[in-house]
């Protein structure tokens, strides 16, 4: 299957699935706006992240979503750049993962690392304080959501038909 295209090769429903999920990621994001930004954050919307490991894809939906979310959420560029490349860099490995909890490790890691990183740097907080708590965060929000919603998609995808290629 081409990456380009959904599981039946229609690059139009592909289109349409990145943007539900683009959608859904930014409005998750920005209705729960208080939770979703800052050092201490659970960003629920990571929870889609680990839609890749399904869905390839939802790669371009989930940068384009924490796009929008980051550029109304009030870090600036530094975040809009920084923080979206995180997360599409998160969804690039994720979508190479064996199964869904290794699917979760990117996202927790990389945001981790990048989004505490420059958080300490912007909020002139200590790098490991802010390392952590957004750790701790995208941890919540990708294993303890992500994981079982890849699960429980995954089992539904097996049922109803063939799985997508990966």
């Amino acid at each position: 299957m081409n990456r380009q295209t959904d599981r039946t090769g229609n690059k139009a429903g592909a289109l349409a699935l990145a943007g539900l999920i683009g959608a859904a990621y930014a409005a998750a994001t920005l209705l729960l706006a208080p939770l979703s930004y800052g050092p201490v954050q659970i960003r629920v919307a990571e929870a889609l992240t680990a839609l890749p490991y399904l869905l390839p894809g939802a790669v371009p939906g989930l940068f384009i979503g924490c796009l929008i979310a980051n550029l109304a959420g009030g870090y600036g560029v530094v975040d809009a750049v920084l923080g979206s490349g995180a997360t599409l860099a998160a969804a690039l490995l994720s979508a190479r993962a064996p199964n869904a909890w290794l699917a979760s490790l990117p996202p927790v890691v990389i945001n981790m690392l990048v989004v505490g990183g420059y958080l300490s740097f912007l909020l002139d907080m200590p790098f490991l304080a802010c390392v952590l708590y957004v750790g701790l965060g995208q941890m919540a929000a990708c294993c303890f959501l992500g994981v079982p919603l890849a699960l429980f998609l995954e089992r539904r995808i097996k049922k109803g038909g063939d799985p997508p290629a990966r």
